[in-house]
C-alpha cells in the first residue's frame, strides 16, 4: 500500500503505459519498507507542489515499460497528481502539477461536504495515449495536458482550462479515434459537452449549448442520489455513454444515456433506458470484445447490460454482493477477463464474473482502510484508491492478480 502525500478527496485514476528510458525522479520521494508483496511509501510531507523532473538518478540503459497513475486533488488549487509504477507493480515518487482550476466537493442532505466521496463520480481523470484530461468541479472546467514520454509524471498543461458550459464537471472520457473529449457535469446546470482535442492549441469547444440532463439538481450537487455518474465512449467511438443515478427514496429513477456518434459527432439526442432492477447506477467498464457494459449500482452491487442495436440497455447478469454498502466504481482485468468492483463504505474488493454475474473472490481488507473509491486495472496489479479523511490518510492499494482469476489476491 502506497499512502498519498496529503489527504485528498474526489480522487479518480487513469493508468499511462510507454515503452521509454527509465529516469528517476526527486519529485516527493518518499521512505519505503517492505509490506508484504509491495513497498509501501509513508506518507510524507508535502510542501508547495512540485512537478516530476528528471534528476538522472537511477537511470537505467535502454529501455523499459515505465508507468504511471494519476488522480487529482480536488483541493482549491486542484492538482493532478502523478505516482510511478515500479516494474514490481508498486508505487514511488511522483508529482503534483496544477491544473489552473479549482476542485469542490458536493454536499450531502444536510448541505455538509460530502466525505469521503467528494464528486459522487467515476473517470475524474482521463488518460489516452500521451494525452490527460481532468475535471475542475469548482471552476466548472477542464484541463488538458501532455504526458512526457520520457517520464510520465512529468506532464505540461496544453493551452488554458477550457469552460464546461455546465456546472460541478465530474467525468471525463477522450476518444482518440475522434479526436474528442467529453465532460459530465452534474450542479445546476448538468450535461455533457464535447471538446476537439489538439497537441498544440488544447481543448476547444464543439458545442454552444449543453446536452441537457434535467436533474434539478444544485451546484455543489446533493448527492449522491439523483446526480450524473460517469460518461465514456463505446469502444469503437461509435457512441458516447453516461449512467445517471436515480433516487430509489423519492422515486426518481436514474437511467443510462446513449449518444450516437455520426460522422466524427457526438449527437444532440440521446436515447435513455432504465435497466429493470436498477436504480443507482455508477461506475462502468466496457467489456472486451462485446457490446455489453459491467455496471456497478450502489443499491445492491453489480450488472451486466446488453445494448441493442436501439441503444437500450437491458440486464443480462445481475450481482447482488453480500455485505455492501455502496458498491460504486468497476474496472476490468485483461489478465483475469474479469471485473472488480470497491465499495466506499465496505473496505472489500470483490471479483466478480460478467458472463452470469457470479461472485469470483470477496476480498475483506484488514490495511486501516475504511473503504476504496476510482480503481484501475493493468496488467497483473490493480490500483484502488482510499480518499481518506481527516483522521486517516489518503492512500492508493496495489492489487495482484498474477494468479489469475479466483486466485488468492495479494497486495
Amino acid at each position: 500500500m502506497v499512502h498519498a502525500y496529503t489527504i485528498l478527496a474526489g480522487i479518480s485514476l487513469a493508468l499511462s503505459t510507454f515503452a521509454v528510458p527509465l529516469s528517476g525522479t526527486d519529485a516527493l520521494a518518499p521512505r519505503t519498507n517492505e509490506a508484504r508483496h509491495s513497498k509501501s511509501p509513508e506518507s510524507s510531507t508535502c510542501g508547495s507542489p512540485q512537478g516530476g523532473n528528471s534528476s538522472g538518478k537511477g537511470k537505467t540503459p535502454g529501455h523499459t515499460r515505465t508507468k504511471a497513475v494519476y488522480f487529482i486533488s480536488n483541493t482549491a488549487q486542484n492538482s493532478v497528481v502523478a505516482l510511478r509504477v515500479n516494474a514490481n507493480g508498486s508505487l514511488s515518487d511522483g508529482s503534483f502539477t496544477a491544473t489552473g482550476g479549482a476542485g469542490m466537493s458536493g454536499v450531502d442532505a444536510k448541505g455538509v461536504a460530502a466525505e469521503p466521496d467528494a464528486l459522487f463520480s467515476q473517470g475524474a481523470v482521463k488518460v489516452a495515449g500521451n494525452t490527460l484530461v481532468a475535471v475542475n468541479p469548482g471552476s466548472n472546467s477542464i484541463s488538458m495536458f501532455t504526458i512526457d514520454p520520457a517520464d510520465p509524471t512529468k506532464l505540461t498543461m496544453v493551452g488554458k482550462p477550457t469552460d464546461t458550459l455546465g456546472e460541478f464537471p465530474v467525468s471525463v472520457t477522450v476518444s482518440m479515434k475522434l479526436k474528442q473529449a467529453c465532460v459530465a457535469n452534474t450542479g445546476a446546470k448538468a450535461g455533457i459537452s464535447c471538446f476537439s482535442i489538439s497537441a498544440t492549441e488544447g481543448l476547444k469547444a464543439l458545442d454552444t449549448s449543453l446536452r441537457v440532463f434535467d436533474i434539478k439538481q444544485t451546484t455543489p450537487p446533493v448527492g449522491p442520489l439523483n446526480t450524473v455518474s460517469q460518461t465514456f465512449f463505446n469502444a469503437d467511438s461509435t457512441a458516447l455513454y453516461t449512467t445517471v443515478k436515480g433516487d430509489p427514496t423519492v422515486n426518481i429513477t436514474g437511467f443510462l444515456s446513449v449518444f450516437p456518434v455520426t460522422n466524427g459527432q457526438v449527437s444532440t439526442q440521446d436515447v435513455r433506458s432504465s435497466p429493470n432492477g436498477t436504480a443507482v447506477l455508477f461506475g462502468s467498464a466496457l467489456i472486451p470484445h462485446s457490446s455489453n457494459i459491467f455496471v456497478t449500482d450502489a443499491s445492491f452491487g453489480s450488472a451486466t447490460l446488453a445494448i441493442s442495436s436501439k441503444d437500450t440497455a437491458t440486464v443480462k447478469a445481475m450481482t447482488a454482493i453480500p455485505g455492501q454498502k455502496a458498491t460504486c466504481w468497476a474496472t476490468i482485468s485483461d489478465f483475469t477477463k474479469t471485473a472488480f468492483v470497491t465499495d466506499v463504505a465496505n473496505n472489500h474488493l470483490v471479483e466478480v464474473n460478467t458472463t452470469n454475474g457470479n461472485i469470483i473472490n470477496p476480498l475483506a481488507l484488514k490495511n486501516g482502510n475504511q473503504g476504496m473509491i476510482d480503481l484501475v486495472s493493468a496488467g497483473k496489479f490493480i490500483y484502488a484508491l482510499s480518499p481518506g479523511n481527516a483522521t486517516v490518510p489518503a492512500a492508493v492499494t496495489v492489487f495482484d492478480v498474477s494468479g489469475g482469476s479466483g486466485s488468492e489476491l495479494s497486495f
